[in-house]
């Protein structure tokens, strides 16, 4: 559904507002999801923006959620830090994480009131924490190099910055982007939440700059792919050049499209001793975040419970058949 297009809702209604929403498995996996757990007779649908849209745009959809009764919320992805700029005043109330990070990636309502939530620094945080090794910062000295200075990256540096981490935080983080004002927002995001992790912060418009930052890197050291680019946009932030860091752990944010960055880090795997994950446990992470939310239904984040929405999201994607 584009932005032109909206119409009221006839049934209650949960909103995906991404680029191209259409294609993700969420479309499937959703209607399964809310069998599962009791939500009811409720629909799905995408709202698809471009990438950086217009503040009109971004403004007309959610006074849209915000106005139609039975528009119940929705998930955020790509617009987290447009949304929020443009819309902050729209909201009724922002939640802490939302007002600290300046991002909006989940919209609820309560008695009419719209709420914006931050929830990707819970979503990354579990994501990350499920397959990093025990201490792995504290035993091994990495770092962490995220590419792409939006909402993601914002969040999980924010996790793994946190005091109650101890010794487990990267010994330093970098932070590339293609565009200085992106830059300059995390940069200022990190002074004013008190992060006293060693950043820097490199202006990377071409993949060969992506290339030199992940030369610097320690043994061990994670590399995140947090652009889109492989799914909002073809290609991948390196070259096939790059050399990822021994022993490094490789994180792809993507669990679909054209994942080029995936193919890089899986050619060297073996000769670089790589840890690969993609984006699928985040993915599940983050949307049952954001449908808890909506729905004020409690949905476990680990264990049996969650093993059963992870199961129930594989089988409706196809993706067991092509899992070890």
């Amino acid at each position: 559904m584009q932005r032109g297009t909206m119409t009221p809702a006839q049934k209650p209604t949960f909103y995906f507002i991404g680029v191209t929403t259409g294609a993700s498995s969420i479309m499937r996996v959703f209607p399964k999801w809310a069998a599962h757990l009791g939500l009811g007779d409720v629909a799905i649908k995408g709202i698809d923006l471009k990438p950086h849209d217009t503040v009109e745009s971004y403004r007309a959809v959610t006074r849209f959620i915000k106005e139609d009764p039975l528009s119940l919320g929705a998930l955020v992805t790509t617009h987290k830090l447009d949304l929020y700029a443009a819309c902050a005043d729209l909201f009724d109330e922002i939640d802490p994480h939302a007002r600290l990070m300046a991002e909006t990636s989940c919209l609820s309502k309560r008695e009419g009131r719209l709420i914006c939530h931050a929830k990707d620094p819970i979503s990354s945080g579990l994501a990350l924490d499920g397959f990093l090794p025990p201490n792995h910062f504290a035993d091994t000295g990495a770092e962490l190099l995220s590419m792409g200075a939006g909402g993601s990256t914002i969040a999980l540096t924010w996790h793994l910055a946190q005091l109650s981490r101890g010794a487990n935080r990267p010994t330093r983080i970098v932070v590339t982007d293609r565009t200085q004002p992106r830059l300059d927002h995390i940069r200022a995001f990190h002074e004013a939440s008190g992060c006293d992790v060693s950043c820097d912060y490199v202006l990377a418009d071409r993949r060969e700059d992506n290339d030199a930052q992940m030369k610097t890197l320690q043994p061990g050291s994670v590399v995140v792919n947090a652009t889109g680019l492989g799914k909002d946009a073809p290609g991948s932030p390196l070259t096939f050049d790059g050399p990822f860091p021994h022993g490094g752990i490789v994180w792809e944010l993507n669990y679909r499209g054209d994942l080029v960055f995936l193919d890089q880090a899986r050619a060297q795997q073996a000769a670089r001793g790589l840890q690969i994950e993609d984006g699928w446990t985040y993915f599940i992470h983050g949307w049952t975040q954001v449908i808890a939310e909506v729905f004020d239904v409690p949905i476990p984040t680990s264990g049996p419970g969650f093993d059963a929405i992870s199961q129930i999201a594989a089988e409706a994607t196809g993706r067991v058949a092509s899992q070890p």
